[in-house]
C-alpha cells in the first residue's frame, strides 16, 4: 500500500495513463480554488446602532484534510465586509451577532482596494479565489429567534422581549386597532369621532356636578 506521508492524495490510477496524471494535476490545482463554505462569526464591528455596513470575523468550519487523513482547521478571516438589506438611505439593521453561522463567499480577485475605496479599482494582488477574498451573508443553520417579524398566510406578527419603538414625526393606522394592555400617553390624544368606554361615549355622555340639580355634559361634540 503506498506511502501516504509521501505520495499525498496519489492513489495506484494516478499514473495508469497521461489522462490520469493530467486529471490528478488539473483536481489538485482546482483544490486551492475557494468558492462558498459556512463559516461561523467571531466578532462583528457593529452592534445594532445606525452606523455604515460593518465588518466581521469569521472561522471557516470546514476543516482540511491531507492525503494521509490528518486534519487542519483553516484559519480566520479577518476584516469581512457583511450584507445588509439596504437601498441608499433606507435600510434593515439587522448586524451579525458572535456565534451566527452563515455563508461566506470568495472573490475571483483580490477585494482589497474595492473594499477601501468603495469604488472602482485593479485587484490589490494576483491572489484569485481565495480566503482573504471573503463576503459574509448570514443567517444559515441558526437557532430560534426571540426577537422577530414573523410572515404568514394569516397574517404578520412583530415581536420582541423588551419594547417595540416607533419613531415618525406622523403615523398613520388605517384599520381597527386592538390594545390588549395599558395605553400610556405623554401628549394630547385628539378624536375626530367618538371616544367610548364600555357602552359609555364620550362626546353623549352627561353627568351631574356635585351641588348642581341639572345635568352636564362632560364635552360638546
Amino acid at each position: 500500500m503506498p506511502d501516504k506521508t509521501l505520495n499525498g492524495f496519489r492513489d495506484s490510477s494516478t499514473g495508469a495513463s497521461q489522462f490520469s496524471a493530467l486529471k490528478f494535476v488539473i483536481r489538485r490545482y482546482l483544490g486551492k480554488v475557494r468558492t462558498a463554505t459556512i463559516v461561523k462569526v467571531l466578532a462583528v464591528t457593529n452592534d445594532g446602532g445606525v452606523s455604515p455596513v460593518g465588518l466581521v470575523d469569521i472561522q471557516p468550519l470546514v476543516e482540511q484534510t491531507d492525503g494521509a487523513g490528518n486534519v487542519t482547521a483553516l484559519p480566520p478571516i479577518y476584516g469581512v465586509p457583511y450584507m445588509r438589506i439596504q437601498g441608499g438611505t433606507d435600510a434593515v439593521i439587522l448586524d451579525p451577532k458572535i456565534g451566527d453561522l452563515g455563508i461566506a463567499l470568495f472573490g475571483d480577485r483580490d477585494l482589497s482596494v474595492v473594499k477601501s475605496t468603495k469604488d472602482t479599482g485593479p485587484p490589490g494582488s494576483s491572489r484569485r479565489n481565495s480566503l482573504a477574498d471573503a463576503l459574509y451573508i448570514g443567517g444559515l443553520l441558526n437557532g430560534t429567534p426571540v426577537q422577530y417579524v414573523q410572515f404568514e398566510s394569516s397574517g404578520i406578527t412583530v415581536k420582541s422581549p423588551t419594547k417595540v419603538t416607533i419613531e415618525a414625526p406622523t403615523v398613520a393606522v388605517q384599520g381597527d386597532m386592538t390594545v390588549s394592555g395599558t395605553v400610556v400617553t405623554q401628549s394630547t390624544i385628539t378624536a375626530s369621532g367618538e371616544v367610548k368606554s364600555g357602552s359609555i361615549g364620550l362626546q353623549a355622555h352627561h353627568h351631574t356636578a356635585q351641588g348642581a340639580t341639572a345635568p352636564t355634559t362632560a364635552a360638546q361634540p
